[in-house]
């Protein structure tokens, strides 16, 4: 078995990666740090936030695995490869504004690069970016458990209707947070959706439940995995 070694330049401390992640364009600075392996080499990164690639990560986590089960990596053992039927994925949002239209065809037809920019206290192009790369990433998923009659092993849980303060990026007073906490909450206690293929909006799902019934079904199936694992793994200690 040969297993791929990370690159010690890559092991970052957590606080630069939480600061580079959380850099996003026009709203906070790019994050500059370097790091060094065992030899001294010293490596330069220059980091904004991921979002501008990749607004919703489910796609690029379920990628890594698999490129973690093609390394034969032992946390994986024995699952193979293309059994996608055994992943099991949870897709958290951080929430987003409520679609409010306030534009439309006729209207961005006559902007310039200003207008894309600035309209009514929002930023068109960069909304339109993050927020179809976060929606693809979802209808992809979707599409893609349904095809292999998986549904239930995908759990995409997300608040599309906030507004104001509540959906801003970079207010962080002790009042909003308190805010969001209790948006998440709330977001408990709503039922599971589902993104419909057609129509492209979530809708609830009929007898699943809400979305913490969701997680405490996921957290066991998880543990039950993780002891089966543990029985099979030949790297399992015995005594």
């Amino acid at each position: 078995m040969t297993l791929v070694q990370k690159s010690k330049y890559l092991d970052a401390l957590l606080s630069d990666i939480c600061i580079s992640t959380s850099a996003a364009p026009t709203y906070l600075p790019a994050h500059y740090f370097t790091n060094q392996d065992d030899d001294g080499n010293v490596r330069e990164f220059n980091l904004i936030d991921g979002g501008v690639a990749a607004n919703n990560p489910a796609l690029v986590a379920i990628s890594q695995v698999t490129k973690k089960i093609f390394e034969q990596d032992p946390d994986f053992f024995p699952i193979k490869a293309m059994d996608y039927g055994r992943f099991l994925v949870i897709s958290i949002g951080t929430g987003s504004a409520k679609v409010e239209k306030n534009y439309n065809a006729k209207m961005a037809a006559k902007w310039g690069v200003l207008g894309w920019l600035i309209h009514g206290g929002s930023t068109p192009l960069v909304d339109v970016f993050t927020q179809a790369s976060a929606d693809m990433v979802d209808f992809h998923n979707s599409v893609f458990f349904q095809a292999l009659h998986s549904e239930n092993n995908y759990l995409r849980i997300q608040e599309d209707t906030l507004s104001g303060k509540d959906a801003s990026v970079d207010v962080s007073t002790k009042e909003n947070l308190e805010k969001l906490v209790e948006i998440g909450e709330r977001l408990l206690k709503k039922p599971v959706s589902r993104v419909n293929l057609e129509m492209g909006l979530f809708e609830p799902i009929e007898d699943s439940g809400t979305n913490e019934d969701a997680l405490k079904r996921f957290a066991k199936l998880l543990s039950d995995e993780r002891k089966l694992r543990e029985l099979k793994s030949p790297l399992t200690k015995n005594g």
